[in-house]
């Protein structure tokens, strides 16, 4: 008797064409603004798997949060690619912001911040400014500039701002020359300036790719 690998009809060896996706954790200091906005990252589901949470702690517990969610995850066999933290510069205490770096460096956590506030990003998907402007002063700026009130928890803001992304990556890359070496922490004084390097994990994480996470908060 035949085997079946050698009946009439032939045998075709089939391919194992399975992709493993790139997975990133991105562990947001907001529990709505921030994950809403990223969760709606345009990215080919095949190949990458986005992970968003919004977790509302402050800089160091993020990162702690951060280094426990990534180690769960390989110790369940699932581990992610990057991983990414999110915050404001906000109002902490001095010292806490430019810890919370060190801390995510340490453990190879990425970090993407803004200089007061995550709306600045938002801003500069329209002009390029480097005011120290107060973080609610933001949100009237938005309103004139989206043409509808801004709403802090809006669902629609990647929708609304994806066709200006370009211009949100040049100005924010203009913004962060303005401060070398970058340190956030030191730039938040009597007169608080404005910074951001959101852009360079937008571009990770639109293109999944998997550079080696290093924490740094450079361009």
């Amino acid at each position: 008797m035949s085997k079946p690998w050698e009946r009439a009809e032939g045998y075709r060896r089939r391919e194992d064409t399975r992709v493993i996706r790139n997975r990133i954790l991105i562990v947001c200091e907001g529990e709505k603004t921030e994950p809403n906005y990223f969760r709606k990252f345009s990215v080919d589901i095949d190949l990458v798997e986005v992970d968003v949470q919004g977790i509302g702690a402050n800089t160091l517990s993020l990162v702690g949060d951060a280094v426990a969610r990534r180690d769960d995850a390989s110790r369940e066999g699932t581990p992610y690619n990057q991983v990414w933290c999110v915050f404001d510069r906000d109002v902490f205490p001095a010292g806490n912001f430019n810890e919370a770096f060190r801390l995510a460096r340490t453990n190879r956590i990425r970090v993407a911040y803004s200089n007061q506030c995550f709306e600045l990003w938002y801003f500069l998907h329209f002009n390029f400014s480097d005011a120290a402007l107060h973080r609610q002063a933001y949100g009237d700026k938005l309103t004139g500039l989206l043409g509808r009130k801004y709403q802090k928890n809006d669902t629609k803001m990647y929708d609304l701002l994806k066709d200006r992304q370009a211009t949100a990556m040049q100005n924010a890359r203009k913004l962060l020359t303005r401060y070398v070496p970058c340190n956030p922490e030191k730039h938040n004084g009597p007169r608080q300036t404005t910074s951001t390097n959101l852009k360079r994990e937008h571009a990770n994480v639109d293109n999944g790719t998997t550079a080696s996470a290093d924490g740094r908060h450079g361009i």
